[in-house]
């Protein structure tokens, strides 16, 4: 029996794009995800055999390697050139022809495929990616803002054994203990997780009713996070170490940040300058007046309207943009002459009488 295809896990063609992957991957990880079918224990094996899926293919080095694989015969029944291991004639690709260091699950796979010459070593787990929404302020002059990371630990209440207190923890009789099973034909040999034990090589008499027998959690981590000034929609940070523990004694996961900057009632940005609308009447804008304009850091600005203003006019504030990279841009105010949508009798006559005498039309 083969192994199998990533490809046919997550239902996708072997040419489909980072993208398409992708949202195959999220769709079938929510239908099967543990926490979405607490009854079904296939639910889980089914997210884990998705996840494993995902974190080769999406990741464009390691999918490389696994297509060169594939493209090889090492997840058909047999070789696609050469004999099998140990024949006397042409011999297939081995260990040393690749690179199989980083590849997670597909390093126990290649291991098998040839002979335990490929050498799994502890991995990073793949970094989280998190959305976070941050208001027009903070990104303009920076801040510190919450953000809740989901991330699947070791269950704290059986440490990882998944038995219940008391349980009686016995090597699995599946595997004996391995935590893989050996599926081979023709000259390949392939492991895969055993489908009893989930991988652990061990069985609880009892399973733990913290974490229903798997053994880990899936749980919302709070980090607070810096946000640098003049942040952009589409800005990405990426926070060392706060991701998923590392697996084989391996580091922790990263979580990668992406941006996005809510809009703001008042104020809008052009690189690191501030724009902002202020409204003023009629007769501020023909006998000039003084208005006080809001700033970025809550302060207020007066601004001299000269008489005569035209709609749209646009007056800068030196100084009172963004700052990075030590530039620091200005503000932009721009007035808006707003007319009395209703005038009285009274008001009309002398509106009448102020047009005749300046000669203006109506």
């Amino acid at each position: 029996m083969a192994a199998k295809d990533f490809y046919q896990v997550l239902g996708v063609a072997d040419s489909a794009s980072p993208d398409e992957i992708k949202k195959a991957y999220r769709k079938l990880a929510k239908q099967y995800h543990p926490d979405a079918n607490p009854e079904d224990p296939k639910a889980a094996e089914r997210f884990k055999e998705l996840s494993e899926a995902h974190g080769v293919l999406g990741d464009a080095e390691k999918r490389a390697k696994y297509d060169q694989m594939r493209r090889l015969g090492a997840f058909d029944a047999a070789p696609r050139s050469g004999g099998p291991r140990g024949s006397t004639g042409a011999s297939g690709p081995t260990a040393a022809d690749f690179d199989v260091s980083g590849l997670g699950g597909l390093g126990d796979i290649f291991s098998s495929i040839f002979g335990g010459r490929a050498r799994r070593e502890s991995t990073q787990p793949e970094a989280i990616e998190a959305n976070v929404e941050v208001p027009f302020r903070v990104a303009a002059i920076g801040g510190k803002v919450p953000v809740t990371i989901p991330v699947t630990e070791t269950c704290p209440q059986c440490g990882g054994t998944g038995g219940a207190p008391g349980a009686t923890i016995s090597t699995c009789d599946e595997c004996s203990g391995r935590g893989t099973v050996s599926f081979g034909q023709g000259g390949f040999a392939v492991n895969r997780p055993c489908p009893k034990c989930r991988g652990k090589g061990r069985m609880a008499s009892a399973p733990c009713p913290g974490c229903r027998g798997i053994g880990e959690l899936r749980r919302d981590k709070k980090v607070i996070i810096t946000v640098p000034p003049a942040t952009d929609t589409g800005t990405r940070m990426r926070l060392r170490g706060q991701g998923q523990p590392g697996t084989a004694g391996g580091p922790p996961g990263d979580v990668v940040v992406t941006f996005q900057v809510q809009a703001d009632r008042f104020f809008k940005r052009d690189g690191l300058d501030l724009l902002c609308e202020v409204p003023i009447n009629v007769a501020q804008a023909a006998l000039g007046a003084q208005v006080n304009v809001r700033t970025i850091d809550g302060k207020k600005v007066a601004v001299k309207v000269p008489a005569g203003t035209q709609p749209g006019r646009r007056f800068r504030l030196k100084g009172f943009g963004l700052m990075k990279n030590g530039q620091k841009g200005d503000q932009l105010v721009e007035v808006a002459v707003s007319v009395p949508e209703a005038l009285t009798e009274e008001q009309q006559t002398l509106l009448r009488q102020f047009a005749d005498a300046a000669g203006l039309a109506y």
